[in-house]
Formats: structure tokens, sequence, C-alpha cells
């Protein structure tokens, strides 16, 4: 069982930015694949980013590329979301989550799911 605690959300206006985190209860270095997803309201959960074990690969999604970076420090079973130049539209719950099989970007491809962080981006 993995738990995951995100941080790092909160009000910022248009064209902030913010660092979310993600701590792992347990050892993740090298062993799971980790991202992070979305939800605003009324819509269904979207994948934002993902990075492999040994950050070899990262998925974006095309909403996030040029302005979010994922990146992971294993020893500190930690994984981060930089976002830059943050629009309104990126107002969301975001979740952090751990996949025990191959990198993906779907939702079923994860196992284990934070509680989430809100994002507020205020125009």
């Amino acid at each position: 069982q993995v738990q995951l605690t995100e941080s790092g959300g909160g009000l910022v206006q248009t064209g902030g930015s913010l660092r979310l985190s993600c701590a792992a209860s347990q050892r993740t270095s090298s062993r799971y694949v980790m991202g992070w997803f979305r939800q605003a309201p009324g819509k269904e959960r979207e994948f934002v980013a993902a990075t492999s074990e040994n950050s070899i690969t990262t998925y974006y999604a095309d909403s996030a590329k040029g302005r979010f970076t994922i990146s992971r420090d294993n020893a500190k079973n930690t994984v981060y979301l930089q976002m830059n130049n943050l629009k309104p539209e990126d107002t969301a719950v975001y979740y952090c989550a751990v996949a025990l099989g191959r990198i993906g970007r779907g939702s079923d491809d994860y196992d284990y799911w934070g509680q989430g962080t809100q994002v507020t981006v205020s125009s």
C-alpha cells in the first residue's frame, strides 16, 4: 500500500507559478511511475504529466507542455510539478498518482492516488 500526500496548491494570479509536491509513504525510488492528474468542477479527471521510475521518460498533456515540469527526488520519495504561466483554465484539484506498471496517460494505468490539492488561478 502506498499513501500519497499532495501539497503546494493555492490561489495565484494569471501568469503566476506554483510548485506542487507529492510525498509517498514508502520508498518509491526506481520502483514506481508517478504522475499528476487534475479535475476541474464538472469535468472528468484528466492527465497532466508523468515520469518513469528513473525519470528517463516523461509524458505531458498538450495543455501542460512548455509550462509544467514534472520531476522526482527518489531519495525523498517525492514527485514535483512545477507550474509556470498559470491560466484560469488550470484551476482544478490536482492529484498525484502511482502506477505499479508501465508509464501511461490513463487513470486506469495508476493504482494509488492522493487526496488532491486545490489550485485556483484568478483572472
